[in-house]
């Protein structure tokens, strides 16, 4: 896609807007449904490019995947042990989440699959799921370095395993867990630093047993094998991540009142609402409820005079994803901001550390970078000055660079241009029109809503 300029904001924004499903929840909800025997219903599905690869993978497969017209998802499942194998390699596109969680459910079945991705996904590293599975016994062949294309062929049956993670990440947590639904016995997994929980959660509603503790002030959880998968009706709440960049935008335009709807407020991912109240963020959560067991709630954001911080790094898992913004909001603060421990950006879509802070450098915020955080001197709340004319800042293909830039581009003197908007299609359709449109509305009380088009 061509290069696009996002300007200063004209107005503070205001109303209420309606962001895009979980896409963690929206990928688990297509994968869970193929494996049981029956139809389950999905609504609130986010449609973005990384979930509608999940989707034509469990197709792939032998599940029935199909879109309904009024927005609602059904799934006839394929059932756990019953996966066809697929006639063509698995294109995952861009999304890491697909690649990770499917590798592991064709670990403990007997079929053979090929992996393959878009440039930005083959550089990231597979090894860190690759180990636990081959232990389980599947047998894996990938690229150099531990890459994509990988071709694997599924243990049957699976050898149960203990694995303790060596790093915080959901996503090889899960890989082992979805392994172990078809391996004999119990599979364990050990987590000295919790993470996102959505599948422990989704497993135990869609009928899998789990049993979570703790030992040694660490997390233990134990899959039963050969599970019996019954069919269940999913809500999707709307999307922390997505909700990231309204939280911080609202943050930082002045005269902001801004209410995002229907966010999902999971422990394990709300770590950008401690981290910017701790800023001083004046963040409300309004009409909290519970959503397919999942907590939700109507945030109500204002803008704030923020002010510079010492992140803990025990923060970073419940909001890895959501740091790209974050950062935005730090260059906009009083003060210095302090982030350290955040290694595991660098392996993201893109290095999410020397990424952002050549962004931000580019239009005109002082970004230090270090080896595992970035340090950023904030602005104070005055205007960012932007980019120069005819400089564009570098996306390297990550949805979530863009997407923040586009964020420091309201509250900048000249707006901030960016590369390729066209990664944001692999997480947030309309992003680009939904934040023109609430920056562009008349001030008033957060009583409109606006929604991301269709």
């Amino acid at each position: 896609m061509p290069a696009h300029t996002f300007l200063p904001a004209s107005a503070p924004l205001t109303g209420r807007i309606a962001v895009p499903g979980d896409k963690s929840i929206s990928h688990r909800a297509l994968m869970f449904a193929g494996l049981t025997v029956g139809r389950s219903t999905i609504a609130g599905l986010l449609e973005g490019e990384d979930v509608l690869a999940t989707a034509a993978a469990m197709r792939a497969f032998g599940a029935r995947v199909e879109r309904l017209e009024d927005g609602a998802w059904v799934v006839d499942g394929a059932g756990l042990g019953s996966l066809l194998e697929p006639a063509q390699a698995l294109d995952m596109g861009n999304s890491g989440t697909s690649t990770r969680l499917l590798m592991g459910l064709v670990a403990s079945h007997g079929i053979t699959a090929t992996f393959t991705g878009d440039a930005s996904l083959s550089r990231r590293p597979m090894e860190r799921v690759i180990t636990p599975l081959a232990r389980m016994g599947a047998a894996i062949n990938a690229s150099p370095g531990g890459t994509l294309p990988l071709m694997m062929r599924g243990a049957l049956p699976a050898v149960p395993i203990t694995y303790r993670l060596p790093v915080a990440s959901a996503q090889v947590k899960s890989a082992v867990l979805l392994a172990g639904l078809n391996t004999p016995g119990i599979t364990r997994v050990i987590e000295p630093v919790p993470t996102r929980d959505h599948t422990e959660r989704m497993l135990e509603g869609f009928g899998a047993r789990l049993e979570i503790g703790e030992e040694g002030g660490e997390k233990v959880i134990d899959i039963h094998g050969e599970a019996d998968l019954t069919p269940l009706d999913v809500t999707v709440p709307g999307d922390p991540s997505s909700a990231a960049f309204f939280m911080v935008a609202a943050s930082i335009v002045p005269g902001s009142d801004l209410v995002i709807e229907n966010v999902g407020m999971n422990p394990t991912r709300a770590g950008l609402v401690e981290a910017l109240r701790q800023m001083g963020a004046e963040i409300t959560e309004e009409n909290p409820r519970e959503v397919g067991g999942e907590p939700v709630a109507d945030l109500r954001v204002r803008h704030a005079h923020l002010k510079g911080a010492e992140i803990d790094p025990a923060l970073g898992p419940a909001m890895i994803d959501e740091f790209p913004a974050f950062f935005v909001a730090a260059a906009m603060a009083e003060g210095t901001t302090t982030t350290s421990g955040l290694e595991e950006l660098r392996v993201k879509e893109s290095d999410r550390l020397a990424a952002m802070a050549a962004a931000l450098t580019l239009a005109g915020a002082r970004a230090e970078e270090h080896e595992d955080g970035l340090v950023i001197h904030g602005s104070g709340g005055e205007p960012l000055p932007g980019t120069p004319e005819g400089a564009e800042v570098a996306t390297h293909l990550d949805h979530r660079i863009a997407m923040s830039m586009a964020v420091a581009g309201l509250a900048s003197r000249s707006g901030v241009a960016i590369d390729d908007t066209g990664p944001i299609a692999t997480s947030f359709p309309g992003f680009a029109s939904l934040l023109e449109e609430a920056a562009a509305q008349p001030q008033s009380s957060p009583g409109r809503k606006s929604e991301i088009p269709g």
